[in-house]
């Protein structure tokens, strides 16, 4: 059976081993990275991280089961439905596309 690491045993771990905290990083950091990104229009998030970020607040008592099941019908569709239309090639051509400067034209 694995024996549990204590919090200086981890300190001293990452820093003696550079790369070793990406891999040891919980799930549930990682889903609120994503989250404060995509809500700062960064980046997406995705239904997996939408559910671990449920899941955890279930967990801590910070919501109820029923509460969260709803959460998660509400907000599945939509995310879906992002990541699936991000994936069209359309949307991809959208995407490489550079927005074009538009200014006026001035007359002489």
């Amino acid at each position: 059976m694995p024996a549990e690491l204590g919090g200086s045993q981890i300190s001293s771990l990452l820093e003696s081993l550079p790369g070793i905290a990406s891999v040891l990083r919980s799930p549930v950091a990682d889903a609120l990275v994503k989250a404060i990104r995509a809500a700062a229009g960064l980046g997406e998030l995705e239904p997996v991280d939408a559910e671990e970020l449920v899941r955890y607040a279930v967990r801590r008592g910070l919501i109820g089961p029923d509460e969260g099941d709803r959460v998660l019908n509400e907000v599945q569709a939509p995310l879906t439905a992002r990541q699936q239309a991000a994936r069209t090639p359309k949307a991809r051509a959208k995407k490489a596309k550079a927005p074009r400067k538009k200014g006026k034209k001035r007359r002489r």
